[in-house]
């Protein structure tokens, strides 16, 4: 799970399978820190996706996340670090990365046009629901 912040006075929080399918998406206010956000985000996947084993999130994920998956999930969290200064594929989070690139690819979801965010949030589906299709022809 990654958050993304190309959009103004929102985030975008991610969460995707090892293919890169979106499994959940959250948007939200820019003034909520990503450690308080993750919690909820995480309880939802941990909820809807009950054979869920462990996650792995970005840096911003650190702290109050990795304690409430932890201790209230009983789930495994690992977060992924900087390797070194210079530039370094990290693990697994080049899936997340990847697949924010194919949402930015669509004009509806690479700026922030929508009021709401719950439209926000369905702009991102249909992307996603065009790219699975895409892939299957």
């Amino acid at each position: 799970m990654t958050e993304e912040k190309k959009v103004k006075g929102r985030k975008r929080h991610i969460a995707v399978d090892i293919l890169g399918n979106l499994l959940y998406i959250k948007v939200h206010a820019a003034n909520i820190h990503d450690t308080k956000a993750g919690c909820g985000i995480f309880e939802k996947l941990a909820e809807k996706f009950p054979s869920i084993q462990a996650f792995s999130a970005d840096a911003g994920y650190r702290g109050t996340s990795v304690e409430y998956v932890e201790d209230t999930l009983h789930l495994r969290i690992e977060i992924s670090k900087k390797i070194k200064d210079k530039f370094a594929v990290l693990p697994k989070r080049w899936i997340v990365e990847r697949t924010l690139a194919w949402i930015n690819n669509f004009r509806r979801a690479s700026k922030d046009f929508e009021i709401l965010t719950l439209t926000a949030e369905n702009i991102v589906r249909i992307a996603m629901i065009r790219i699975s299709l895409k892939k299957c022809f």
